[in-house]
């Protein structure tokens, strides 16, 4: 057997188990972190730290003594600068951290009829919305609290309704300048205002509006709805990524994806009408 002959290769190599479940342990938390970084600015730092490292030990192996100083310096300086450099990372690191589900709060655990009617009110506001080339960001706040950016805005604490997003959005309305941000079935607030995200690749034809989206996803973990008011594009944001020319079937399946509430065992399906949908 496969797993016999992995203890005898064990045994022979004098490994505790201890030793093993602390490779195992390590091993998950890098796997993780690849997770972290993986399609951010920071897998290509980590790409460019692992090329100076590798180059650091070439020189050092073939008598480059000179170059392999400079990397030296260069890799101590790295180290140091490191903390600063991947400090977006690192928030959103120790932030999942915090979401784990002993430490997850209890706002954002609303019942399936409260998810139907959040559901069925953003179907009706997004498509009245693009059919009038309104500009939109919609907000929805997931685990991470996102009160700093509410306090930005001006409070609305009223249920969710598609008359009220598209009246708050309309052009020359007094809040339609900044971002809606929902939590569970509420309009937290209105008018709030973002971080922009700066990710130089991020392509030139989008403007405030989605470096707005993207840039609150990166650093919490909600999910935003852009509506571009030049090409009645809608776009949903998670996560740092951007995802655009969605239709309303797609955006139903992203939107029930990322937001519905988990199944219970044993619950009927038939209360959940949205699952069937999938």
């Amino acid at each position: 057997m496969i797993w016999d002959r992995i203890v005898t290769a064990i045994l022979q190599l004098n490994i505790g188990y201890l030793d093993v479940i602390d490779i195992i342990i390590v091993g998950y938390v890098f796997y993780r972190l690849i997770l972290i970084i993986r399609g951010t600015r920071a897998e290509q730092l980590v790409k460019g730290l692992v090329i100076l490292l590798l180059a650091m030990i070439i020189s050092d192996k073939i008598g480059m003594k000179t170059l392999n100083w400079i990397l030296e310096k260069v890799m101590t300086v790295g180290l140091i600068a490191i903390p600063i450099v991947f400090q977006p990372e690192l928030r959103r690191a120790l932030e999942q951290l915090g979401r784990g589900k002993i430490f997850k709060p209890s706002s954002w655990s609303w019942d399936p009829q409260e998810f139907d009617h959040f559901l069925e009110e953003l179907m009706k506001a997004i498509p009245a919305l693009v059919k009038k080339r309104i500009g939109a960001l919609i907000v929805i706040e997931r685990d991470t609290g996102l009160k700093d950016w509410v306090d930005t805005g001006i409070a609305i604490d009223g249920t969710i309704s598609a008359e009220l997003l598209v009246n708050i959005f309309f052009p020359l309305s007094p809040l339609h300048d900044g971002a809606v941000i929902l939590r569970g079935n509420q309009i937290a607030a209105a008018g709030c205002y973002l971080p922009l995200t700066d990710d130089p690749y991020l392509d030139k034809e989008l403007g405030a509006r989605h470096r707005a989206g993207l840039g609150v996803t990166e650093q919490s973990d909600a999910v935003a709805l852009i509506v571009s008011d030049e090409t009645g594009i809608v776009s949903v944001a998670h996560n740092g990524v951007l995802t655009r020319y969605l239709d309303e079937k797609k955006l139903r399946e992203i939107l029930i994806e990322l937001c519905a509430p988990p199944q219970t065992e044993g619950l009927n399906l038939n209360l959940w009408p949205w699952r069937n949908n999938k």
